[in-house]
Parts: structure tokens; sequence; C-alpha cells
């Protein structure tokens, strides 16, 4: 709805202010001008990236336009398949092989679709899960070798919103490049004798492929440039909170001050506080048996939100 309404707010402030000032739609629509400055632009991101990127703004783009956001859903599943992760290893990690060795076949986390949908979360659990499970590592050091992961990570995920950020500047370029082809046109015209009226209707259609560049690059892709960072943000903030889970959990503690650890890491809008961590725990718990009845578990202690 918030997309909707900042594009409407764009359009009616563009085009209805042209309209108000005697402008003509019709004046302004111009395909051949169009389509050499989204052409160019289209080749130059082909160009000048390799694929993996492209197909990774590809993802994103779909990200940005379905407004797909981790919502408070999305950490409740996180948090809580953290928490069975952290609970299966307690009896040994090797329990987990038949979780992190298949994880779209594994029931457990089957419960949490939305993680299952988040491939570079996904295997970021398992694989430093996998790791923990193959020899005994300490908490500084896996701290260190999840940093530079997420930061490897965070440099392949940031690399779509440059290049698609640097297009955007480049478009008033474009656009240009589109009006002097226009005048080229236009000079052509009148060594052929044109009149004084047709001369001014090809310069004015010439100077529309500026304000389509300039519009483009303001309007549209500097916003969706925008878009992509925060979408990056928040889920590298996943993998912080799952980072930061694992090394509390190596250094001794109990999986529900383990879990806590992450829950501080998640946005402020969306955080949920720890007694309702607790009860998302308990509500698991009491799903999976019958007979339990909600309770903190032996060792943990009350952590204020």
């Amino acid at each position: 709805m918030q997309s909707i309404v900042g594009v409407a707010i764009i359009l009616i402030s563009v085009f209805g202010g042209f309209m108000l000032h005697g402008g003509k739609l019709a004046v302004i629509w111009e395909p051949i001008e169009l389509i050499i400055i989204v052409g160019a632009a289209a080749g130059a991101i082909v160009l000048g990236n390799p694929g993996h990127v492209l197909k990774e703004m590809w993802l994103q783009l779909r990200k940005v336009m379905l407004r797909r956001k981790q919502g408070e859903e999305f950490q409740r599943q996180l948090l809580l398949l953290m928490y069975e992760l952290l609970q299966t290893a307690a009896g040994g990690l090797k329990a987990l092989d038949a979780h992190v060795e298949a994880p779209q076949e594994s029931e457990m986390f089957r419960r949490y679709p939305l993680i299952l949908e988040e491939p570079k979360l996904l295997h970021f659990i398992v694989n430093n899960f996998r790791l923990m499970a193959m020899g005994k590592i300490n908490a500084h050091e896996l701290e260190g070798v999840l940093e530079q992961e997420i930061e490897a990570i965070h440099e392949e995920m940031s690399q779509p919103a440059r290049s698609l950020g640097k297009i955007g500047e480049a478009m008033p370029g474009f656009g240009i490049l589109a009006a002097v082809l226009g005048i080229v046109m236009t000079m052509n015209v009148v060594a052929d004798g044109a009149g004084t009226g047709e001369i001014a209707v090809r310069v004015g259609s010439a100077m529309v492929g500026t304000f389509i560049g300039i519009f483009f690059c303001y309007g549209v892709l500097d916003p969706i440039s925008n878009m992509m960072k925060q979408l990056v943000g928040e889920e590298l903030q996943a993998l912080e909170s799952v980072k930061v889970v694992l090394v509390t959990h190596v250094s001794g503690k109990p999986p529900l001050l383990a879990i806590d650890a992450g829950r501080r890491l998640v946005q402020l809008n969306i955080k949920p506080s720890f007694a309702r961590l607790e009860s998302w725990i308990n509500a698991m718990q009491g799903a999976g048996d019958p007979d339990a009845t909600p309770r903190r578990r032996a060792g943990d202690k009350r952590v204020e939100a």
C-alpha cells in the first residue's frame, strides 16, 4: 500500500502539475525516445554486471515490488527454529545431521516455511551448524568466522543496489543522448526546408528525452535502489541475529538466553519482548507435548526486554 501511495504522489505531482500548466500528456508520449533511453540503460546493466549479480538484482527487485518484508511472523519462525536446533544440539551436534543435511526434507524446518523461502539465510544456518558439528570451536573463533562470512554476503547482496544506483545516475545522460539524436533528426528536416511549426514540434519531442532521463533517475531508479538497500539491511539483520545466537550458545549459555541474545538485534518496530518470546517457546512446547505446561527451563534466567 505504501508503494502505491508513493507512486501515486510522484505521478500526480509531475504529470498533474504539467497538465495544470496547460500541457497535454500526448505531447510527452514519445515511445522512440523511451526505447532509446530504457534500452541503453538495460544494455548498460547487462554489460556492466556478471550473471550472478543480475540474478540477485532480479530477485531483489521482485521482493521490492511484492513488498516482502521480514515482519514479526518471520522473526517468530526464525527464533523458534534456532531454539529447536539448539535444543536438539543439546543431545549432541550429531543429532542435527538429519535436519541440516537436508533441510527441505526435515520435519523441523518444514514447520518454518518463511525460513525455507530464504536460501541465503537457510544456507547460513545449516552450514554453520555443520561447522559446529565438525569439531570443537570456541566462541571467539566462531564469531570471527561468522563475521567474515556475513561481510562477504553483505558485499555480494549490496552490489545490485549499487549497480542500479549508478545506472540511475546515468539516466540523465541517456536522456541527453536521446535528445541529441532528436536534434540531429530536426537538423535534417531543416535542411529539407521544413516549416517553423514542424521544427518546433521536433525540438520539443527531442527535449522529452531529457525529461524521461531525469524522471527515471530521481523518480524511479533512485527510490528502487534505496528500497533494495533497506531490503539487504533486513536480510543481514537476520544473519546477525543467527550469528549472535550461535556465538552465545557456544560460549555456554542455555538455549533461552542464546535466543534472547538474537532477539535483541531485531528491528525495534517488530522486536518481540522477552515475555512474548517466552510465550512462543512455551506454546511450541505445549503443541509438541499435550501434557507439557508452559514453564521456564532450569538454568534459564529472566531477561528484561
